[in-house]
């Protein structure tokens, strides 16, 4: 009976539009944050290097080639770039300058060895465990993180010698060496895989282990920075780009392509989370103003009702649940929505080849919680005002 007394002069029109707004920026809202969240997470784990992380070197010209352009970076020029807003890191990549030769020593797989090329990176860009990417000398191996492309010609040479070929967890088990040697002198050291990076084409070695090859193996030649890993802040990847186009600088396209990827996503989802915000807020306020107009529409009612002997807070309390009751329904429906969506654009994502995480991220949960938290404090208050307005 008292629903049927205070929330009878309606404007139904108004209630429609402000619970279709609400509707459309709660869904709108929580489809964005979780594709923002995904599509940053996208790459992670499948390779060695962080994401937003590239390896850059200076492009080969011909007078580069003659010899008459330096190639290699200068201890300036790495910190003009490491000092550009969009750029969060700049390190060099040490490359070796000494000889090295990587072979299995295993006697389940045949004898396999050739001349290689290792490098090391700052461990704050590398994805493996910090216990495991750690070399002494006397340690039992040297841990190393092998070039997919090294790993494929392996399986390719045991395929061709008649051995069956091996899985990444395989290859992480067989015994290797690293031969190094300067004139007549030569040290085997044990080694083993304990990642493998698509972002890089050389053997990556623990700091400790190439600055032991250079202070006995090495012929005294001064290592020269030839590459340099860039790690970008989010959204930004366009201004790295542009970056490295202006000082003649590149990296290998698929590192270019996914760093692209990230950023227009991830600005495009920002640009769909702001607009949400909005739709959000304003359809609130719609609310918000319904029920300031439904109050100011039943005031004769509601001063009866209090001085017939209802209790303000009680007039109040209906009010309040009328309308957090109505928010909760469209944020229900809302998340029901998102799911449809989410089941939609994850097969558009992966029939493009971006195959994102599937489970729902805890963060746009927490957006709709918070959404609904903040409608209803401001729908209490708002009754709270209006009827003591009236008392």
């Amino acid at each position: 009976m008292l629903d049927k007394l205070l929330f009878k002069n309606q404007d139904r029109l108004q209630l429609l539009i402000a619970v279709f707004g609400s509707f459309l920026g709660v869904t709108f809202l929580v489809t964005s944050i979780h594709y923002l969240i995904k599509v940053q997470e996208f790459g992670e784990g499948a390779d060695i290097l962080g994401p937003n992380t590239i390896i850059v070197q200076k492009k080969v010209s011909n007078a580069g080639t003659l010899g008459l352009k330096a190639t290699d970076f200068s201890e300036s020029e790495i910190k003009k770039i490491r000092n550009m807003s969009f750029i969060k890191e700049v390190q060099p990549v040490r490359s070796n300058n000494f000889k090295v030769m990587f072979g299995t020593k295993d006697p389940l797989v045949p004898p396999f060895s050739t001349d290689v090329f290792v490098q090391t990176i700052d461990p704050q860009f590398l994805d493996v465990k910090p216990d495991l990417w750690h070399w002494e000398k006397g340690d039992e191996f040297v841990p190393v993180i092998m070039p997919r492309d090294l790993f494929v010609m392996l399986n390719t040479f045991m395929s061709a010698s008649g051995i069956p070929q091996v899985s990444d967890d395989v290859v992480k088990q067989i015994n290797c060496e690293f031969k190094l040697s300067y004139g007549k002198r030569a040290e085997h050291l044990n080694c083993r895989v304990v990642g493998f990076t698509n972002q890089v084409s050389s053997i990556l070695v623990p700091e400790s282990f190439m600055q032991y090859g250079t202070d006995v193996f090495s012929n005294g030649t001064p290592q020269k920075i030839t590459q340099i890993l860039i790690s970008g802040k989010e959204n930004e990847f366009g201004l790295v780009e542009d970056m490295l186009e202006e000082r003649g600088l590149e990296s290998r396209n698929s590192q270019m392509v996914v760093g692209r990827l990230k950023s227009i996503v991830g600005t495009l989802f920002i640009v769909i989370i702001a607009i949400s915000i909005i739709a959000v807020l304003v359809s609130g306020l719609v609310l918000i103003q319904f029920m300031q107009l439904l109050m100011s529409r039943n005031a004769y009612e509601v001063r009866t009702l209090m001085r017939i002997g209802h209790h303000p807070k009680k007039i109040i309390r209906k009010f309040f649940l009328y309308f957090v009751r109505i928010f909760g329904i469209i944020t229900a429906i809302g998340f029901c929505a998102f799911l449809l969506l989410k089941f939609i654009l994850d097969g558009v994502f992966a029939s493009g080849g971006v195959n994102i995480d599937t489970q729902i991220t805890l963060t746009s949960v927490l957006a709709l919680v918070f959404a609904y938290g903040i409608f209803a404090l401001a729908s209490y208050f708002t009754a709270k005002k209006g009827i003591f307005n009236e008392y």
